[in-house]
């Protein structure tokens, strides 16, 4: 297996299931209702769908990144969007956009090359490689919070 496609396996998993740390993203997410994403059961605590769309903001920068997009950070609004509408639509709309989220990158690594992982992104010291790992990562940490917040409501 290459580096890219291992890369590209590990955002799914981490994502979509059989993740070695545990339960991924959409399997913590399962049978959450909009009621439950929208509950702020610790005071300071982003809420479950504030998670979810600062995740699919992220996942969007990476792909921009891996685009040729040179972007540096994003002001708050875009990092944790705020809920507009609190419903049960909204909430599927919003699961809707981290899934499209996810398919659009991997649609984006499949075009990106290999030899390019090492290079820095643009305005970051990290290179494309450590971005993707991150990624990763962040889905991990994410999934791990969405649980306790789910246990917490």
């Amino acid at each position: 297996m290459s580096e890219m496609e291992s890369i590209r396996d590990q955002l799914k998993r981490s994502h979509q299931g059989e993740a070695w740390h545990g339960p991924s993203v959409r399997e913590v997410l399962e049978g959450v209702s909009a009621e439950q994403a929208a509950a702020r059961p610790l005071e300071g605590a982003h809420t479950i769908w504030e998670l979810v769309l600062h995740m699919v903001a992220w996942i969007e920068v990476a792909r921009r990144r891996l685009e040729g997009e040179q972007i540096d950070s994003l002001p708050d609004e875009e990092d944790f969007p705020k809920i507009s509408d609190p419903g049960e639509e909204a909430w599927r709309q919003a699961l809707a956009l981290l899934d499209d989220a996810h398919a659009r990158l991997d649609e984006t690594l499949a075009r990106f090359e290999e030899s390019r992982l090492a290079d820095p992104v643009p305005l970051r010291k990290d290179s494309y490689y450590t971005m993707l790992h991150g990624l990763i990562q962040h889905n991990a940490y994410h999934a791990g919070q969405i649980v306790l917040l789910g246990k917490a409501s």
